[in-house]
């Protein structure tokens, strides 16, 4: 079905890519960005507790649409989700949940309002936003300067998007570009201000010297005059 398709395509693109590069750490702070149905946030979940990894998890995603979340729990989800039928309930009255392993916050509102405001440093990025032509706003340069500045030398951040600008704007923030494709899903992004292993690294100035129209979308580009 098409939700077992999409919990497979949360795993295999975000998930578990951005856990095989942490698996050292026992605390992660993630970013989600953003909430919409909190598949992201669920299958981190469902991934931790299916491989019993003992690490504390403290989960923050942004989320416009408030009436959406407190619906949450009227969703149909994937019988692997059951069993995380109260974190679904709490979240949609609460917008928060919290147990001695996991803390998940919902941020209610404009993603570049809430994003600047945040104070811990992040370990991995699910960069999930609508695409660029629907959220042109979550995709820009300006706004990868704001997850970067909330990254630390080793963060990932994962996105389904091989869009060159998409490319672009993670790359003229500091970060090395990779591409990966597993499992059955199409190929996706791994970004990291670090240089990872056992990905294929996508060189960006020789992306930009054969395509003069390769650049990064800017906040001016979606300013209404």
């Amino acid at each position: 079905s098409t939700f077992d398709g999409a919990l497979h395509e949360t795993l295999y693109k975000h998930v578990i890519p951005a856990f095989s590069f942490q698996k050292d750490k026992k605390e992660l702070t993630i970013l989600d960005i953003c909430f919409c149905l909190g598949y992201n946030t669920l299958a981190t979940i469902y991934y931790i507790k299916k491989e019993n990894l003992k690490k504390k998890i403290h989960i923050l995603s942004p989320e416009f649409d408030k009436e959406l979340i407190e619906l949450l729990f009227t969703f149909e989800y994937p019988k692997e989700f059951d069993s995380l039928k109260n974190i679904i309930m709490e979240l949609s009255q609460n917008f928060y949940y919290e147990d001695e392993q996991f803390k998940i916050e919902i941020l209610l509102g404009d993603a570049r309002v809430s994003i600047p405001q945040i104070k811990q440093k992040i370990d991995i990025v699910y960069q999930d936003a609508f695409s660029p032509k629907k959220n042109p706003l979550l995709w820009t340069k300006e706004y990868f300067a704001d997850i970067k500045s909330l990254c630390k030398e080793d963060t990932i951040l994962t996105t389904y998007s091989i869009a060159i600008s998409a490319r672009m704007g993670l790359y003229e923030n500091g970060f090395n570009i990779f591409l990966s494709d597993s499992d059955g899903v199409r190929p996706y992004t791994v970004a990291s201000p670090s240089m990872l292993k056992n990905l294929k690294y996508i060189d960006m100035e020789l992306k930009k010297s054969r395509n003069l129209e390769a650049r990064s979308l800017k906040d001016s580009d979606f300013q209404t005059i």
